[in-house]
């Protein structure tokens, strides 16, 4: 393959020179911090969710597949459903003090409840 592959060029302005390099920026990738470095909060939600209380974990700092991990973890052990939207996990339901209980288990010493 050509090190000009077109989908590297979106949105980039043609050039007639032949040896033209695109330059194409790179997102890091970010690192997961260790559990005791985290500083995970923990609400609850109602607002334009129909009525229905959720539980809301933010602050999680590392890669998107250790967020759904970790999502995954805590819907399985409360037994409900949730999603992971936008660097936060939300958990169908009121489990503030649950998932707090859970979270400093697994390690995750500086998680705090909020509200």
């Amino acid at each position: 393959m050509k090190s000009n592959d077109w989908k590297d060029r979106l949105n980039v302005v043609y050039s007639t020179n032949p040896d033209y390099i695109y330059e194409t920026t790179k997102e890091e990738e970010v690192t997961t911090l260790p559990p005791q470095q985290q500083k995970l909060r923990v609400s609850t939600d109602r607002h334009h969710r129909g009525g229905k209380t959720v539980t809301l974990i933010k602050g999680f700092i590392g890669t998107e597949d250790d967020l759904k991990e970790l999502g995954k973890y805590l819907k399985g052990k409360c037994g409900v459903g949730g999603s992971v939207k936008e660097e936060e996990i939300i958990i169908q339901g009121d489990f503030k003090t649950k998932i707090v209980e859970l979270l400093k288990a697994e390690g995750y010493t500086q998680t705090k409840p909020v509200g």
